[in-house]
C-alpha cells in the first residue's frame, strides 16, 4: 500500500457531475412533495378524464379528448414549470437554501440549470402518463412531433422565467397565494378546457396573447387538426420568455 492511497484531494466535483446530482435531488424533492404532485399529475389527470368522459363544456366537433388532451397537456407545463417552481423555489430561498446553495462550489446558474432541467424531466413523467390515459380514452393525434417538441420548449421556457420571477421577487407566502390564483385563472380562461370562441372577441383577443392561450392553442392546431407549425403562437411564447427570464436574471433576489 503506498503512501498516498489514502491521501486526501479536496475540492469540488466536476461541473456536469454535480448539475446532474442538483438535478436528481430537484427532480426527488419534487415528486415527493404532495402539494406538488396534486398540481402536476393528479389534478391534470382528472380534467382530462372527467371532461373527456362527462359532456360538460362544448368543445366542438369531433371526440372531447381530441380537444381537450392538447389543452391539458399545456396545463401540465405550466404546472410544473410556472406554480410548481415558483412556490417552490420561494420557500427554499425564504428558508435560506438559495443562499447556502449559491455560497457552495455549484455556480448560481448551473443551479438554474439543475432546477430547469428538474422541470423538463418532470414533465416528460407527466407528458407520457397524460398521453398514455388519452390513447386509452381514444385519442387520434395529428400533426409533426418536431412541431408539438418545439412548443412544449417554447413554453416551458416562459413559465420557467414567470415562475422563477414570481418566486425571486415576492415573499413565500404571497408566491404561493398568486401561484395557486393564476393557474386557477389560467386554467379557467386559458384555452385549456374552455374554447376560447366561447369569450367575448374583445376578450378573445386579449387571452390569445397570454403563454398558456398561445401552448394550448398552438398544441391543439397541430394535434387536433393537423396544421403545420403555428408560428403566431410560437412568436407568443418566444416573447414571454424572453420577458420572464431576462427580468427573473435581473431581478431575482437569493435572500
Amino acid at each position: 500500500m503506498s503512501a498516498g492511497t489514502y491521501t486526501p484531494r479536496p475540492g469540488a466535483a466536476p461541473l456536469p457531475r454535480m448539475i446532474a446530482a442538483q438535478t436528481a435531488l430537484e427532480t426527488r424533492m419534487l415528486l415527493r412533495n404532495g402539494e406538488q404532485l396534486l398540481l402536476t399529475v393528479i389534478i391534470p389527470t382528472l380534467l382530462l378524464v372527467l371532461f373527456s368522459a362527462v359532456d360538460i363544456v362544448d368543445t366542438g366537433s369531433g371526440a372531447s379528448v381530441d380537444f381537450l388532451a392538447p389543452g391539458i397537456l399545456a396545463l401540465a407545463v405550466m404546472s410544473t414549470a410556472f406554480t410548481g417552481q415558483a412556490i417552490a423555489t420561494g420557500f427554499e430561498r425564504r428558508y435560506g437554501v438559495l443562499k447556502r446553495l449559491g455560497a457552495s462550489p455549484l455556480p448560481r446558474w448551473a443551479l438554474m440549470t439543475a432546477k430547469t432541467l428538474s422541470v423538463l424531466v418532470t414533465e416528460v413523467l407527466q407528458i407520457v402518463l397524460l398521453t398514455a390515459i388519452a390513447f386509452a380514452l381514444g385519442w387520434s393525434p395529428q400533426g409533426n412531433p418536431l412541431s408539438v417538441l418545439l412548443l412544449l420548449v417554447l413554453g416551458t421556457a416562459a413559465f420557467s422565467g414567470l415562475g422563477l420571477l414570481m418566486a425571486g421577487t415576492l415573499k413565500a407566502e404571497a408566491t404561493l397565494a398568486a401561484a395557486n390564483l393564476v393557474f386557477l385563472l389560467l386554467l379557467v380562461g386559458g384555452g385549456v378546457i374552455v374554447p376560447l370562441d366561447k369569450f367575448p372577441d374583445a376578450v378573445q383577443s386579449v387571452l390569445g396573447l397570454l403563454p398558456i392561450s398561445a401552448l394550448s392553442e398552438g398544441l391543439r392546431g397541430v394535434l387536433q387538426h393537423g396544421a403545420a407549425m403555428p408560428w403566431a403562437q410560437a412568436g407568443i411564447l418566444a416573447v414571454w420568455a424572453v420577458l420572464g427570464l431576462g427580468a427573473a436574471a435581473k431581478f431575482f433576489r437569493w435572500e
